[in-house]
């Protein structure tokens, strides 16, 4: 073995040994062996808002929105990637660590438990999105496998904003599932037909929450979730690449801080992404449909999207929801006791426009419109009424404006 100058140096002298001088060079070399697999990536989310006209007490209740964003400028997240993807051996090993810094990890809500009560965490800007441990087994095709925190397997669109053709969220996002702790095994059958199989505490999103001692759930009390993906293959000429989706999950949820409950929730979800003839236009549709129990009522969504890739760094993008949400469950609703404490209206339509220019390598620019009307007599946003209406707002249309800045790195 070959030793630099100093070490040679200092074993000269008596100060260190070539025995342990050649243990400690070879356990030098294995971490960066092992580093050396682990990439880092991540992106920095801004945005600036201005919300029509006054008022912006209660704002449209989607993910990732609220009064803090508006009329101003905003960071959003900083998210930190460390990954050591599954590679092509049979028993491939890896990892993913994905952690959020600003305002928005608050939002995400998986602080873990700070003790064994169900207190949870003070949110300080600082949450964990992913962690897990990725595995593959040499079995038929490959059997993968993630234990840990993951996402949810269900959603037309992601937690993770660059990957999404809008800046803000769907309602339908916002009352599925988002993080789990606990293992998912993921197969693919051939190059048309994948599926997934999980198991976690809870529907989440906190990490290590447990489902026992809730409405006197036993201690084996769990969640499942499973989803099947059918894509089209090359041979279907301008549907090639065309995907549907399906999925299911149940268990306790934990109603992120909306109704006084816990209760078991089923969240079922279908999507797609349809090609077309058109060069660069994309289709999708999405359907979450949000179940409740013992609660009778039911909270549903269906969203059309379209995206169109006009030149290499230009893009427009629409989304068009319906959001349904009624009976005694009323997701968005804070206080299932008071009905005027509801954050949207029972019925509801949503139109979004955006449009995208990618001026800078690495940035994700875009412009983006936004209309939210209640089509129910209620109005539900704007100041907070504190009169005798039966409205716990001022307003029926919400439009807001918005840039997003993103560099990813």
């Amino acid at each position: 073995m070959k030793f630099n100058k100093w070490t040679l140096g200092l074993a000269a002298v008596g100060v260190v040994s070539l025995a342990s001088a050649a243990k400690a060079e070879e356990k030098a070399n294995m971490v960066q062996t092992a580093l050396s697999a682990t990439t880092l990536s991540g992106y920095v989310d801004t945005s600036a808002q201005w919300n029509f006209g006054t008022g912006n007490e209660r704002l449209p209740d989607y993910k990732f929105g609220g009064p803090g964003k508006a009329d101003g400028f905003n960071l959003n997240t900083v998210q930190v990637r460390l990954e050591k993807p599954l590679d092509e051996s049979e028993w491939a090993a890896g990892y993913r660590v994905d952690l959020w810094f600003g305002p928005d990890a608050n939002t995400l809500g998986t602080q873990s438990l700070i003790n064994s009560d169900t207190e949870v965490g003070n949110a300080a800007d600082l949450a964990i999105r992913q962690a897990y441990i990725a595995l593959r087994m040499p079995l038929g095709n490959g059997l993968d496998w993630k234990i840990g925190v993951f996402d949810s397997i269900i959603g037309y669109e992601s937690v993770e904003s660059p990957n999404n053709p809008n800046y803000t969220r769907s309602f339908g996002h916002s009352i599925e599932p988002q993080t789990h702790t606990g293992l998912l095994a993921s197969y693919r059958f051939n190059d048309m037909i994948s599926a997934s199989v999980g198991i976690a505490n809870t529907t989440g999103p906190t990490i290590n929450y447990r489902a026992f001692g809730e409405d006197g759930r036993a201690e084996s009390s769990k969640t499942y979730m499973a989803s099947l993906a059918f894509t089209m293959p090359d041979n279907m000429g301008f549907m090639s690449g065309s995907t549907l989706y399906f999925g299911v999950v149940n268990g306790l949820t934990e109603n992120e801080g909306r109704a006084d409950y816990d209760a078991t929730g089923t969240s079922w979800y279908a999507g797609g992404t349809i090609a077309t003839p058109v060069a660069g236009l994309r289709l999708g549709v999405a359907f979450d449909y949000l179940d409740i129990r013992p609660l009778h009522g039911e909270t549903w969504s269906v969203a059309g999207y379209a995206s169109f890739q006009a030149t290499e760094k230009l893009s427009f993008h629409a989304r068009a929801e319906y959001l349904r949400d009624r009976g005694e469950q009323k997701f968005f609703t804070t206080d299932s006791s008071d009905p005027l404490s509801s954050t949207n209206p029972d019925r509801a339509l949503a139109l979004t426009a955006t449009a995208q220019y990618d001026l800078w390598k690495n940035v994700i620019s875009r412009v983006e419109l936004r209309w939210d009307h209640s089509l129910t007599g209620q109005k539900t946003w704007g100041l907070n009424n504190s009169d005798e209406s039966g409205s716990p707002g001022t307003l029926k249309n919400e439009w807001m404006l918005a840039a997003n800045i993103i560099y990813k790195f």
